[in-house]
């Protein structure tokens, strides 16, 4: 076989490190890039020579394209989604899968009667950081886990963000714009999620642009800003959540795994690589008080990945026979728990989580993204 062509439909801020990274790996290639602006095609087109631009319309044509990645906005993500399986090619998307629950499970149906498949970032999961935590856990490290702390705290994307607005707009906030990374590690992790409590707040209505040419504009805040979520697993493990764009304290990335026989801290789950660390449950008693704890660094290889490699992996996948890592019931069961924790928020009520997924596999041993294989 050759390389499998790639066509990318949406080229924001998000699709340069697609293209970086799909452009590195031998057994894709990427043959044409789509987006509502031309101009803004063309110049992607020629920054990482790609042979052809032009609309989403024209990528979905393309003979040469079997699999698309989907990096429009969330409000679009299911619409653009279905016209690719409709047109007979795979899915990437990024998160979420979708902002409802019907239009998302639609998606999987149309994807499954077709024969096609469908992947959904994030594609975090895939790194070697977190593969390395999880082998780690999975081989009792800890013991058997029993809870988790994960914690993401910022003053938010307007401060960076040109066109912010539709990060605090319904479909987005810090819950469905970064609770998919936490979540999707969560659940990878510990299993699917049998129910939710959640409580939010907003700091402000309005928020302020801060960069590029619309600095010092408005817009409105939607949704919670701030939400605190307590997860309840199939397994009978618990954990606690935070995901605020309010906060002067910059603090995100933290996922801690808390077992019968330690502890283990796991990379941000919006990275590939990272520190893995652990502390055993007994320390050294001083002053017949305190404890110290020793925490033991684990080794991992810290090979230089990034977005694009659940769509790497699907394409292998498809050519091995083999379920993909970021599949897109994965991504359905992870809208579902972000969905649920939303309605927990508004209501006040803990709310169960209909869906379930089967077990989220682990790369293959040896998984190189830069050896081609097909």
């Amino acid at each position: 076989m050759s390389a499998v062509g790639v066509g990318i439909i949406g080229v924001g801020v998000i699709s340069d490190t697609y293209l970086a990274n799909l452009s590195s790996f031998p057994d894709v290639e990427v043959l044409i890039v789509g987006d509502l602006l031309l101009d803004r095609a063309q110049a992607q087109a020629e920054k990482y020579g790609v042979p052809a631009f032009g609309s989403a319309e024209d990528v979905l044509a393309h003979p040469g394209v079997d699999l698309v990645v989907n990096l429009t906005i969330p409000a679009v993500h299911v619409e653009v989604s279905r016209a690719a399986i409709a047109a007979g090619k795979h899915v990437w998307t990024e998160k979420p899968l979708g902002l409802d629950r019907e239009g998302a499970a639609l998606l999987l149906r149309e994807a499954e009667e077709a024969g096609l498949r469908v992947g959904s970032a994030p594609d975090t999961l895939l790194g070697p950081g977190f593969q390395a935590a999880r082998r780690a856990i999975e081989d009792g490290l800890i013991g058997r886990p029993l809870f988790a702390l994960t914690t993401f705290q910022t003053q938010g994307p307007d401060l960076w963000h040109p066109s912010p607005a539709f990060l605090f707009a319904n479909g987005a906030g810090p819950l469905l714009d970064m609770g998919p990374y936490y979540f999707s590690a969560l659940v990878s992790l510990l299993g699917p999620v049998d129910r939710v409590a959640a409580v939010g707040t907003k700091a402000r209505e309005e928020r302020q642009i801060h960069t590029g040419p619309n600095a010092g504009t408005t817009f409105p805040v939607e949704v919670p800003s701030t939400i605190q979520i307590v997860t309840a697993f199939e397994s009978g493990q618990q954990a606690q959540s935070l995901l605020s764009f309010d906060s002067a304290l910059e603090r995100h990335g933290v996922v801690e795994i808390h077992g019968t026989e330690g502890t283990i801290v796991i990379p941000d789950p919006n990275q590939f690589t990272g520190r893995i660390a652990y502390v055993k449950p007994l320390g050294v008693i001083r002053d017949g008080m305190s404890f110290e704890q020793e925490w033991v660094e684990i080794e991992h290889a810290d090979v230089e990945v990034g977005r694009g490699l659940g769509a790497l992996d699907m394409v292998r996948a498809i050519a091995e026979g083999r379920p993909h890592v970021a599949s897109g019931e994965l991504g359905f069961h992870v809208l579902d728990i972000l969905l649920s924790a939303q309605e927990s928020a508004a209501t006040g009520t803990t709310v169960v989580v209909e869906s379930t997924v089967a077990p989220v596999p682990l790369l293959p041993e040896g998984f190189d993204p830069f050896v081609a294989t097909l």
